[in-house]
């Protein structure tokens, strides 16, 4: 058998709702069933059955659940249920941000605000949420950590534990940032933080049927291409891979990262990092404007070398993948509105293009065993309420609203 969750098609409601029909609720869980696994082969399981999914980034999805700050239950309820409808099966998300700072390019509310000071309401806003995702048997990926300064990250840590105040790319520059972000991984005081923040959030949620798997980092990056530096970062990955399971035997452990181009351009230090065997599955994102295959101006024009350039980069992944018997799931991938818009109402017929053709050949291939679009705004408005580009980015750009599928 084959468990599978319903198809996104075209990104159209008409589209979805034929090939998917109403709301289904969640069987009885058993011992059997209630965690994700994978198998010998390198495939997800789910009890008897393999475990394929559909699902979007919705790093906002533990902030809508929380009674506090940007708190809205009534809204994260219909983006679920909208979410189901659509057949999306899978979330990924940010478990909370980390930082003492409050900024323009900063996520808020902050989870962690200082070494072991932590915010209740929100690691209750992930409970409920889960238990929501539960409810609608819908599973989730919950990243801990960030190379990026958006929800704090790698900046944070390194401030906490006295590297100097954090850096935002956007005001001192990335270059600048990538040079601060590096030290994280030479920072024993730094990942030391980090590690008491993982040893207290991972256990509250290690009976959660509903989490796929435990993230190490959204985007993990050596932030340079020297060979300490990287060692430093398959060392870090694996330290924390291990402290995970030790905490939590129950859940899979992920490594978030984007593939080679996260890795320093060395394809070798992905596939080392994947084949530890605390490593569960192989992980990729793909952005074909960010990461420069086509130019932001011309990326209407120029979907097609997109989807080429994105073939490939699949392929190559999903081959060594495959040679270690792992599942290998594209966890990002955007693609912006045409013009460079971030007007909701305004079309996106090359991202639909371009998401068309990944989702098509997740449906007729089986080099990906999941997927995950970038990223659900729902019903969000762009400058008021959350959606799914990050503070630091302009807020429309890459996110899906409901209006674009409706």
């Amino acid at each position: 058998m084959v468990h599978r969750t319903r198809i996104i098609g075209a990104l159209t409601l008409a589209a979805m709702m034929a090939a998917c029909g109403g709301r289904n609720d969640a069987p009885e869980a058993n011992e059997t069933t209630r965690f994700v696994t994978v198998d010998a082969d390198g495939q997800f399981r789910r009890g008897d059955s393999v475990y394929r999914f559909e699902g979007t980034n919705f790093w906002a999805a533990p902030i809508l659940a929380s009674e506090g700050q940007g708190g809205d239950r009534a809204r994260l309820g219909r983006e679920l249920d909208r979410l189901q409808r659509l057949g999306i099966g899978n979330i990924r998300l940010l478990a909370g941000a980390q930082s003492r700072n409050r900024s323009e390019c900063l996520l808020e509310p902050q989870l962690m605000t200082a070494p072991g000071v932590y915010n209740d309401t929100l690691i209750a806003g992930l409970d409920y949420l889960l238990d929501e995702l539960e409810r609608r048997d819908m599973t989730a990926v919950v990243y801990l950590n960030n190379s990026w300064e958006w929800s704090g990250g790698y900046g944070s840590f390194i401030e906490w534990a006295g590297g100097g105040d954090n850096i935002l790319p956007t005001i001192d520059g990335y270059n600048e940032y990538c040079d601060y972000a590096a030290q994280f991984l030479s920072n024993d005081s730094a990942k030391a933080i980090f590690s008491d923040y993982v040893a207290h959030i991972v256990p509250i949620f290690a009976e959660k049927p509903a989490i796929l798997s435990w993230q190490i980092c959204n985007e993990p990056r050596p932030h340079n291409n020297t060979t300490e530096q990287k060692e430093l970062m398959a060392e870090w990955i694996l330290q924390t891979a291990r402290q995970i399971k030790s905490l939590d035997p129950n859940h899979l452990v992920s490594t978030g990262s984007e593939g080679s181009v996260g890795c320093a351009m060395d394809l070798g230090l992905w596939e080392r990092i994947h084949a530890m065997p605390e490593i569960d599955y192989a992980t990729i994102h793909i952005w074909p404007t960010n990461w420069g295959w086509v130019k932001r101006e011309e990326a209407t024009d120029s979907v097609d070398r997109a989807i080429a350039m994105t073939d490939a980069y699949i392929a190559q992944h999903a081959a060594l993948a495959r040679a270690m018997r792992k599942p290998l799931v594209l966890e990002e991938f955007g693609y912006p509105r045409d013009n460079q818009s971030i007007d909701p109402a305004s079309p996106a017929t090359a991202r639909r293009k371009y998401y068309d053709h990944i989702i098509d050949g997740f449906r007729n291939d089986s080099l990906l065993a999941g997927y995950n679009f970038w990223a659900w705004g729902g019903e969000g408005q762009p400058g008021e309420t959350y959606t799914g580009d990050p503070a630091h980015e302009p807020q429309g750009l890459f996110s899906v609203f409901a209006t674009d599928v409706e």
